[in-house]
């Protein structure tokens, strides 16, 4: 077999990508309030140290990393207890309204299948929430793209049932898995391959719109003028969100702080932002790729492997 095509392999990928998303994450939530100004204070080195607190984007990444250590899929059951229960133990991560209530209506004995439903009077989330947490899982499903729809797919439907939710966290589990395949590639292949798989299998509807719409905005222009074309997540939706972290992921696929620069400058749901934009650049840098200061500052991952 394959080398690439087992667990371990695999599972290294999703670790790698938690990595870059945790610390996107982190850094997001750390310079939220002053976003525009990320240039200059990481510049002057104005950053503080250790701990960066993470948000609930890390939380829930950690719960698919582990729900794939274990069972090497998503069994949708299994990854709902597994959100509720990291929620239940930690829920001052900032988890927005929904998805509180959400987690508390599992814990309190009510299927998943019935909260997602339920959600936002009956229409399900389109939030932002599925594609915050995705990335590890495109990483380790990038060797086949169809398992790799079909599980990212599930993992929204825990708590996005709208078509918007799912396929913004489609579509960034396919950027990630990309990059994973172009990995050694030049820069402007894998870019290339990014846009072109994304493109071809997100499925269609108002964040694929966005997509479409954010390939053709120009790299060389401004994040701030970008963000304002795209959206940066200031609604918290998946259409308002994806296509902007995806133009900024594509943009410096090789340089992991210049990319949450320029992620930051877009301002928005910054932490979400970062973290979707790092858990796709840290599979094309590799781990040595992130700053080594942000990791050891990033607070310890509490994985249960």
């Amino acid at each position: 077999m394959n080398v690439e095509s087992t667990h371990t392999a695999r599972f290294q990928r999703a670790l790698l990508s938690l990595d870059g998303l945790s610390v996107g994450d982190s850094l997001g939530q750390l310079l939220t309030t002053c976003a525009r100004g990320a240039r200059r204070v990481i510049a002057e080195g104005a950053l503080p140290g250790p701990k960066w607190w993470h948000t609930d984007d890390t939380q829930m990444a950690m719960a698919i990393v582990e729900e794939l250590a274990e069972m090497k899929r998503i069994s949708q059951d299994s990854l709902a207890h597994r959100f509720a229960e990291r929620y239940q133990v930690d829920p001052g991560r900032g988890y927005g309204k929904g998805a509180r209530m959400q987690l508390e209506q599992i814990l309190a004995g009510d299927s998943w299948q019935q909260t997602s439903v339920a959600a936002f009077n009956g229409r399900g989330s389109k939030g932002n929430g599925g594609a915050m947490r995705v990335a590890p899982l495109g990483a380790y499903f990038a060797d086949d793209v169809d398992l790799l729809i079909t599980e990212s797919r599930a993992s929204a439907l825990i708590t996005h049932s709208h078509p918007e939710g799912v396929a913004g966290t489609v579509a960034v589990a396919l950027a990630a898995g990309a990059i994973c395949k172009a990995q050694g590639q030049p820069m402007s292949e894998a870019r290339e391959k990014l846009w072109e798989t994304v493109l071809k299998l997100t499925p269609e509807g108002e964040t694929l719109d966005g997509i479409r719409k954010a390939s053709v905005v120009p790299l060389e222009m401004e994040p701030e003028y970008a963000a304002r074309l795209l959206g940066s997540g200031y609604l918290v939706t998946a259409p308002d969100t994806v296509p902007f972290a995806l133009w900024c992921a594509a943009r410096h696929l090789d340089d992991y702080q210049e990319a949450m620069i320029n992620t930051l400058e877009g301002d928005g749901d910054c932490d979400t932002n970062c973290a979707i934009v790092g858990g796709i650049v840290a599979l094309f840098v590799g781990r040595n790729g992130i700053p080594e200061n942000w990791l050891k500052a990033r607070e310890p991952l509490d994985l249960n492997l």
